[in-house]
């Protein structure tokens, strides 16, 4: 070319989550049966939505309003039913006016980065779910800033790292939370949401929250809105419908602005992220339309219900498989539907390995082995010997070996023996040198 007309943060664009589903298709092609078990897609791995919401759909299908465009922000009676679902819930009041819908979350992401000064940043997790990592770091063409989170404490936040991070780098100007987390599965205690929001008032920054996962908590947890610890902070919580109901195909997600007012910069920051989504003219009308209609019909607490038991049985049951491993720090998952495994440091080696027995895939795993992380090595071998796809730890925008696996599969007797055969391929790999 010309010139170099590739942006400077490209190469921060990475998302192992799908990138592993191109090697899993290789050993696919060699007859390896492949289990998915690296994606957060319930409809993908079984579960069936409920004849009502898909009742609900269909009838909303056969109205002309549900085809034409929606308001930028999105349909008002929504968002009214939002806010007010909002002030129910939270302690800081909203309007129809702080909430803006968006393409699913990974639009929102897209512009919610996208729309900060190049140089300015918003420390996140790490682990980090990669849409967040890559869409930050690709704003600023720099690596992603992020503080850590604690695998010897439930994964909740260390608190002393991200203050110090914050204290010492001006350029940091929000704080992203993901609760419940994605992929640890960590539910946070209210005393730790508000300790980031006192962090973020005392250095005048602004706080995310990623609240996909809001309804999604078990084993006696709940999980905290922003609304409810935010105070006069300014913030943004990150919402949608992709794994509640669950509908990911229907790419809708919404944004809740808290106290726009109370800064000038925060609210013109907001209005440009307005203004980006206006040259898209608006999001897809059809699902904003049948939220208030889903959320508010009397069967959807016990369908949320009836969900956080299928998912406190599979984390219960996977927790109970592990947790006495040698070699691994695993905490039971308390939200969301997803199990990180970590292996302590020094277990794993570039040695280690499983039997193969056929030829062309032994062939394989061993040449896409050689230099890689070591816990991608891991994911590789258990992929070419058991066909289960998870994905490595070290995807996740950290330094930390493991993997992170779903808690998806609706076959409880599969589900079992997903888990029954991790245990002894971790055993076996750990053992192998």
């Amino acid at each position: 070319m010309r010139n170099n007309i590739v942006s400077l943060g490209a190469d921060e664009l990475k998302y192992e989550i799908r990138e592993i589903v191109a090697v899993a298709k290789e050993f696919g092609k060699l007859g390896v049966e492949i289990m998915w078990e690296n994606i957060g897609d319930p409809v993908q791995k079984g579960e069936k939505i409920p004849d009502w919401i898909k009742e609900i759909v269909v009838e909303a299908n056969r109205e002309d309003a549900t085809y034409a465009y929606s308001p930028t922000k999105g349909m008002e009676a929504t968002r009214e039913f939002l806010a007010q679902l909002s002030n129910k819930n939270g302690n800081v009041k909203i309007t129809k006016e702080d909430i803006i819908f968006f393409n699913g979350l990974g639009d929102a992401i897209s512009k919610i980065y996208g729309q900060l000064k190049k140089e300015y940043r918003v420390i996140g997790p790490s682990p980090a779910y990669s849409t967040h990592s890559s869409a930050e770091a690709s704003h600023a063409g720099a690596e992603y800033i992020s503080y850590n989170l604690d695998p010897k404490n439930l994964w909740y936040p260390d608190l002393d790292d991200l203050r110090m991070k914050v204290k010492y780098n001006p350029a940091i100007s929000g704080i992203l939370i993901i609760n419940p987390d994605n992929p640890t599965g960590a539910v946070y205690p209210k005393e730790v949401l508000q300790e980031i929001v006192a962090m973020a008032r005392e250095y005048d920054l602004f706080v995310v929250c990623d609240e996909i996962y809001i309804n999604m908590a078990y084993n006696g947890k709940k999980a905290v809105p922003l609304a409810e610890v935010i105070g006069d902070v300014c913030g943004i919580s990150m919402k949608g419908i992709s794994k509640e109901l669950p509908w990911p195909g229907s790419r809708c997600g919404w944004i809740e602005v808290y106290n726009q007012k109370n800064d000038p910069v925060f609210a013109k920051y907001v209005k440009s992220i307005l203004d980006n989504k206006m040259l898209e003219v608006c999001s897809t009308t059809l699902p904003q339309t049948v939220i208030p209609r889903i959320f508010s019909d009397k069967r959807f607490p016990g369908h949320v219900a009836a969900r956080n038991k299928k998912y406190e049985w599979r984390s219960n049951t996977a927790y109970d498989k592990l947790k006495d491993i040698k070699g691994i720090v695993v905490n039971r998952t308390n939200g969301a539907f997803y199990m990180t495994v970590m292996f302590e440091e020094g277990v794993l080696n570039a040695k280690q390995s499983l039997p193969v027995k056929d030829k062309a895939v032994k062939e394989l795993v061993e040449k896409i082995t050689n230099g890689v992380a070591l816990d991608k090595r891991f994911v590789y071998y258990l992929l070419a010997t058991t066909g289960i796809c998870v994905v490595p730890l070290t995807g996740f925008n950290c330094n930390l070996k493991g993997f992170r696996i779903t808690l998806l599969e609706n076959d409880e007797a599969k589900f079992d023996m997903i888990f029954k055969t991790i245990r002894e391929k971790i055993l076996e790999y750990l053992k192998s040198t």
